[in-house]
């Protein structure tokens, strides 16, 4: 028995996605690919957590996964933006703060977490591409914080559609942006 269907297809649907976009920015711009390939494998995760099966590993799992994506978009944003020593140092904070996220994730489960490390990387990008002013990056990174307060206010259009699944239908209007921004960098 499926106990939260339209989680599970919401999250399969920003996994879906993620992962078509991911293939298709793999060849100009890698680090961003594995942002969008780790959100998929990430919303895969949790979708199944959600909707199939609970269980403690596969929630860690998809919490990592999450901050992997959050690494990919800050690195991808510092390689794409800087030159030189500045954007190798940002790519190994970017390492250091994933590292860091993860080890605590190991002893937290909350979701507010994931939020707090996605909102760092998204302040890192949006101020990286401000900078460069690319407008689709920018659309993508405030279209992520809307998605991330309604998932964090608990926002539900419905009974059958919570806060969750509103989280993720924004996030996959989010990543479009975010594909538009990358493929017109190049």
């Amino acid at each position: 028995m499926i106990s939260e269907p339209v989680t599970l297809l919401t999250d399969y649907a920003l996994g879906a996605v993620s992962a078509y976009l991911g293939v298709r920015l793999f060849g100009f711009s890698r680090y961003w690919a594995l942002a969008f390939f780790a959100l998929a494998l990430a919303a895969f995760l949790g979708g199944t957590w959600h909707g199939l099966y609970r269980n403690d590993v596969l929630w860690k799992a998809t919490l990592v996964c999450v901050g992997l994506a959050s690494f990919g978009m800050v690195a991808g944003s510092a390689k794409k933006t800087l030159s030189g020593s500045p954007g190798t140092i940002l790519v190994l904070l970017a390492g250091a703060k994933l590292l860091a996220y993860s080890g605590w994730m190991l002893f937290h489960d909350e979701f507010i977490w994931v939020i707090a490390d996605t909102a760092a990387a998204l302040a890192i990008v949006g101020a990286l591409h401000l900078w460069r002013f690319n407008g689709w990056m920018l659309a993508g990174v405030a279209v992520s914080v809307l998605a991330a307060l309604a998932q964090a206010g608990g926002l539900a259009l419905h009974r059958h559609f919570n806060h969750n699944d509103l989280y993720h239908v924004i996030q996959i209007a989010a990543m479009l942006l975010f594909y538009r921004g990358l493929s017109e960098e190049g």
